[in-house]
């Protein structure tokens, strides 16, 4: 039997996305009364990656295997450096850090993954006890090492159908026939703030250059075809897979005006999104977070495309959603409870996953 140490606990969580838009840090506070958690949002806030910083997670994938791990060392260092200057005017002292890291690498079906932020320095810049490295045990299980919200979707966001992120890449978590499973949906910002770029700017800012687009019919008929949607859960995707299957069938489109691609793109994105939320009824809500719920003009063709209510919170939650489930994540593995569902990732087993550096 599991020894409950205590049901009381304050936490950083760490988060930082494929899109490249910063590290979001959380300080919260959970508390499991009567057979259920809850949370409370004590600050929040997002830090944007320098110039430089963006440059080197965007190219790490690239490095020899000695630069890599010192970035890896680095950026655990600039990592834990920010969250002493976030709890500088913090009353509370969190009981331990919960750090998602970057991925550098995701290819489970190599068993092969890597989330770039050493904890060991996080621990020893914070003199705070760090869980990280969430995804290793499960992808050694031969799961898919995500998504890992679906376990936080479960136990605090139990009230919705479904929950839905729309980042990097948009993903899904919901039950059925009594069980919790999910799955990546498509990428999202992760292609659109790539094409954009290429213009100086950083995001499509509520979707209006591509709103001024054509479809290109062809385009949007090939991304559609993609075997990946067709596939059922656990599956989940990565920059690899962008890579390889995804651009490839843009650039020939390369001529196109970039309005056109982007207008293509968003009727992919809510196409898939829809396809996959089909099932569920006008009498379901459904929660929607991640910065995507920004663009305007995605949500509004979701919205002619789904049956169920879509709820879009305040933005504390849109904005810092993930980061609260890990360190939801920290607090079950602290207790040393499941936080890992084989029935979402496909592992063999479902696991308690992350490593622990005790400082204090």
């Amino acid at each position: 039997m599991i020894k409950q140490i205590k049901n009381s606990y304050c936490c950083v969580g760490l988060m930082s996305g494929t899109s490249l838009d910063g590290l979001d840090i959380v300080l919260c506070r959970f508390d499991y009364q009567s057979g259920r958690w809850e949370y409370n949002l004590l600050k929040a806030q997002t830090v944007g990656y320098p110039s430089d910083w963006k440059m080197l997670l965007a190219d790490a994938p690239e490095l020899s295997g000695r630069a890599l791990m010192q970035l890896h060392r680095d950026y655990g260092r600039w990592t834990g450096e920010v969250v002493l200057d976030f709890l500088s005017d913090c009353a509370d002292r969190p009981d331990f850090i919960a750090s998602h890291g970057h991925t550098v690498f995701h290819e489970p079906h190599k068993q092969l993954n890597f989330q770039l932020g050493d904890g060991a320095m996080i621990a020893a810049i914070t003199g705070l006890t760090t869980l990280s490295d969430f995804r290793s045990l499960d992808i050694c299980l031969n799961g898919q090492g995500a998504p890992l919200v679906p376990i936080g979707d479960d136990l605090l966001f139990h009230d919705y159908a479904a929950c839905v992120n729309i980042g990097g890449f948009a993903n899904v978590s919901c039950c059925r026939e009594g069980r919790r499973i999910a799955w990546d949906i498509c990428p999202v910002n992760f292609v659109i703030n790539h094409l954009v770029a290429a213009k100086g700017m950083s995001m499509d800012r509520n979707g209006e250059l591509g709103a001024g687009g054509r479809i290109l019919p062809d385009l949007l008929a090939a991304l559609n075809s993609l075997n990946y949607y067709y596939v059922a859960a656990p599956k989940s995707l990565g920059q690899e897979w962008v890579d390889g299957i995804f651009w490839p069938l843009i650039k020939p489109y390369a001529a196109h005006p970039l309005p056109d691609i982007l207008r293509t793109l968003y009727e992919h994105f809510s196409d898939v999104m829809s396809f996959d939320l089909q099932p569920f009824t006008e009498d379901d809500r459904i929660l929607f977070t991640g910065g995507g719920v920004y663009n305007t003009f995605l949500m509004q063709l979701l919205q002619t495309k789904l049956r169920a209510s879509m709820v879009v919170p305040n933005a504390e939650l849109v904005e810092y959603k993930e980061a609260i489930v890990f360190a939801f994540l920290g607090v079950l593995r602290h207790r040393r409870e499941v936080n890992c569902l084989q029935g979402v990732t496909g592992a063999s087993d479902n696991s308690c996953s992350g490593g622990e550096i005790v400082r204090g």
